[in-house]
């Protein structure tokens, strides 16, 4: 079969052995696959994100010298059953998998490493049990967009996100974009996002952020600090407390400090904005601490390949909560994909292009432009030799 395989980085059409699906795995043939932006590091930059797999306890994540078939955000139609499966749907069916797969009693991650061959191919093998069926009515490219819809859904859930928070999205690539979608289809009311590229700003306000912002023109800590009781000084914060302290000594027959608890328990008080950050440069998170409110909770979706610093001393005046975000479970996974069918999101302004296998480099380097592209999915189907941007 032909697939795309990159080794030294370098990204080539290649035939290779048809998978043949083994014991409680279905093979594959895939109609959709998403060009995520993992892919995009990994490509260059690998030894650093298998150097921390190793030390996580996963020492088969790809390496440069590896060659690599990647692809994880996929949508298939089921070809053929392995050994032992329950065969729970017919050949055709429209599927998507968790990009997991167990050979043995080892568990290996689909496109990102030689022992899972991913879906830059025409087929690929996912575990029975890891695959979902697609409801009827959705397509295959947006079925593909499960996974990354799952990242999005999953990092929100970890935010803690009230309906009436104030939002922030750092970043409007494809996973900024998949969590502003993920933030509106929770009921939060106000999100507000940067983005440096035109392109991408306009595709935030077609996922329902409701403030957009060129950050050289405008910041967007300056578009929130006038929402309500958001606090942006130490001593706006220390006063709040001076005050209400003063006030609540003057209620005659009712502890203070049981009032005070009661509303902090109600939400009552100083609060910060809920803030994700969705670039995964060095330096994004120190200055994100620097600029967020007080109290904020600073979500961390980016994948930075490097070293990064910033201030804890910031992080502590400010009692900020910094939390990462990585993954999904199995749950949000389907989650994610009913979303869709139910048109809870619509996750379509983020599909801006289509090649196929022969046209992935050159999709590659138009995303790594972050002009006007966000998800450029590969149809293996498609023969279409050039990619234009």
């Amino acid at each position: 079969m032909r697939a795309v395989v990159v080794q030294d980085g370098v990204l080539e059409v290649a035939e290779v052995p048809t998978p043949v699906p083994g014991p409680g795995q279905v093979r594959l043939r895939v109609s959709r696959t998403g060009i995520c932006g993992s892919d995009l590091h990994v490509r260059h930059d690998a030894e650093a994100s298998a150097d921390v797999a190793a030390e996580v306890g996963y020492p088969d994540f790809m390496r440069r010298s590896h060659r690599v078939v990647m692809g994880h955000e996929f949508a298939g139609t089921v070809d053929e059953y392995g050994a032992g499966c329950r065969r729970r749907w017919r050949p055709g069916q429209l599927v998507v998998s968790l990009p997991l797969i167990r050979h043995g009693d080892e568990v290996h991650m689909t496109g990102m490493s030689e022992r899972a061959p991913g879906a830059y191919a025409e087929y690929l093998l996912v575990s029975e049990d890891a695959t979902m069926p697609v409801p009827a009515g959705v397509e295959p490219g947006l079925a593909a967009l499960t996974e990354p819809l799952a990242v999005a859904h999953h990092a929100v859930r970890r935010g803690d996100v009230a309906k009436n928070d104030t939002a922030v999205v750092i970043g409007c690539g494809p996973i900024g974009l998949a969590v502003i979608l993920m933030l509106k289809a929770a009921g939060v009311r106000r999100v507000v996002a940067g983005d440096f590229t035109e392109g991408r700003r306009e595709l935030a306000r077609k996922c329902g952020a409701d403030v957009v912002v060129d950050p050289a023109q405008r910041s967007p800590w300056s578009v929130i600090e006038s929402d309500a009781g958001l606090v942006t000084s130490a001593t706006d914060l220390y006063g709040a407390g001076l005050t209400a302290l003063r006030d609540l000594q003057r209620v005659r027959g009712v502890p203070w400090w049981t009032v005070m608890r009661a509303a902090q328990r109600a939400g009552v008080g100083p609060r910060g904005a809920v803030v994700f950050e969705c670039v995964g440069l060095p330096g994004v998170i120190e200055e994100i601490v620097t600029r967020a409110p007080f109290r904020s909770r600073i979500v961390v979706v980016g994948v930075c390949m490097r070293p990064d610093t910033f201030r804890p001393t910031m992080a502590s005046n400010k009692e900020v909560d910094l939390r990462f975000s990585f993954c999904y479970d199995p749950v949000e996974f389907r989650e994610a994909l009913r979303m869709v069918a139910r048109r809870r999101i619509d996750p379509r302004p983020l599909l801006t292009g289509v090649v196929g296998l022969d046209g992935v480099a050159d999709a590659f380097d138009a995303l790594a432009r972050a002009d006007h592209h966000a998800k450029i999915l590969v149809d293996p189907s498609y023969r279409l030799r050039d990619f234009q941007s």
